[in-house]
């Protein structure tokens, strides 16, 4: 079948977007098509169908509205490099189709709307990793060359990614809807979202439903932490209603553990760290409870004790995602009070080791060697031995938690180099491969580590 396009965001207050046009381009070309996701959506093979896939096809697209703190500073925003194509709806399902890089909107803010084929191909590489590793994310179906050229530091060839998820509703969006509108549009928009995320819930319940977005995030960015994924630029519009991961700008997986590691080039103060995550998550969720105070009562004071009462719980909910994790990760059935103090001792130990992230869980999975555990390894093993588990088949377990393989930034960079110059067959090689990160096949075994890198790895977020 075709896509089958409706759009449910329009019924929402005319305020809340901006219709657009097409974006006429010069030499469309479909240079990767994601047929795993087109069969999951049960969409026919639409590759010759680049005008759709770069946004120059005649029809309505929407850009949709929205605010954020930005590095703790609040800023109106907006699409202003993407355009919603439609919502397809499939099997008791709806996701937003969405162009990035398709080109000028009302939102852009004096930019040309346009995108590079490397931040492109980055996206379509990362988001389809933590789809293979099993967390909420965004998908990538295209990116498809516009044949028009983008002007940053240097020129770099046009390109359009087609985004999939399940809605593009951000904190940043409700932001907008309290501080630029009026209550009456939080309302409108809440209600919108809960039935459209979350139908479950009783109509009205915002504190349920904050207490549901503020789950889904926590747990969220426990699996982050649990593979060492770094965002990168954690603004309020950057935080899903949905509980996926969205924008993979200058986002990179840790190599080497390190527990202030920072890859994005414009995040100076460290703000975004890997080991400030979780701290971030509970200060967007705090700035997304600032917005539904005027759902919750009409006195403000009731209002915010009844959300705060919510937000005391996110440090235990994301602590007990972690832990679980964790406790997946190395291998043990059971709960026991020490094996918090356990984990953190072995990323203790492979911080002050300079051990690879990834390479250190898989290698406790396999029995093969790693760093120096000493006394660790011993606790470990004597830990298993108190519930009656033998390593062997604490192994077997974690080998289905633990990736063998992960989008390691040095293979990531070559991609993008590669498909720069026009070689698009590393990015489809490297997808391919993560799409199953724990089972790795030969052809494959080269992914599971990389020369290093000449200088410290610094991403860049491609606007």
């Amino acid at each position: 079948m075709s896509f089958n396009f409706e759009t449910t965001y329009t019924t929402l207050p005319a305020s809340f977007y901006r219709e657009i046009g097409p974006n006429r381009v010069k030499e469309p070309c479909m240079l990767l098509w994601n047929e795993r996701l087109a069969q999951q959506l049960n969409v026919d093979d639409e590759r010759e169908n680049v005008d759709l896939f770069t946004g120059s096809q005649q029809r309505d697209y929407i850009a949709q509205a929205y605010a954020g703190h930005q590095f703790g500073h609040f800023t109106m925003l907006g699409d202003g490099r993407a355009m919603l194509i439609g919502e397809h709806a499939y099997q008791q399902h709806r996701v937003d189709i969405q162009l990035k890089g398709s080109g000028r909107t009302h939102y852009s803010r004096g930019g040309d709307g346009r995108a590079g084929i490397g931040p492109m191909v980055r996206e379509y590489i990362i988001s389809e990793a933590m789809h293979g590793l099993g967390i909420p994310t965004t998908r990538s179906l295209a990116v498809t060359a516009t044949g028009l050229p983008v002007y940053r530091e240097e020129v770099q060839q046009g390109a359009v990614l087609t985004r999939v998820a399940a809605s593009h509703l951000r904190v940043g969006t409700f932001q907008y809807a309290r501080h630029m509108l009026d209550e009456n549009a939080v309302r409108d928009l809440a209600d919108y979202a809960m039935a459209r995320h979350y139908p479950s819930l009783e109509q009205g319940n915002y504190i349920d439903f904050f207490r549901v977005v503020m789950n889904r995030q926590a747990q969220l960015i426990a699996q982050w932490q649990l593979v060492g994924f770094v965002h990168g630029v954690m603004n309020t519009d950057n935080m899903t209603i949905s509980g996926e991961t969205i924008d993979y700008g200058p986002c990179a997986f840790l190599d080497v553990f390190q527990s202030n590691q920072v890859f994005s080039s414009i995040d100076q103060q460290g703000r975004y760290r890997y080991s400030q995550q979780p701290a971030i998550g509970g200060w967007n969720l705090t700035r997304f409870a600032e917005t539904m105070l005027p759902l919750i009562d009409d006195n403000e004071e009731v209002a915010i004790a009844s959300l705060e009462e919510v937000l005391k719980s996110y440090p235990r909910v994301f602590g007990d995602a972690w832990l679980a994790g964790m406790r997946d990760k190395l291998g043990f059935a059971t709960a026991r009070p020490e094996d918090k103090s356990l984990a953190e001792q072995l990323l203790t130990l492979m911080e002050a080791q300079q051990a690879d992230f990834t390479t250190t869980f898989r290698a406790l999975s396999e029995g093969t060697a790693i760093k120096d555990l000493g006394e660790w390894k011993k606790q470990w093993t004597a830990r298993l031995e108190q519930e009656g588990t033998t390593v062997e088949e604490a192994q077997q377990r974690m080998q289905r938690v633990n990736p063998a393989i992960i989008a390691r930034n040095y293979y990531v960079e070559a991609a993008i180099q590669d498909a720069e110059a026009g070689n698009m067959e590393t990015a489809k090689v490297l997808v391919e491969a993560l799409q199953n990160p724990y089972i790795v096949r030969e052809e494959h075994a080269y992914l599971r580590t990389s020369p290093a890198m000449a200088k410290p790895y610094v991403t860049y977020c491609g606007t």
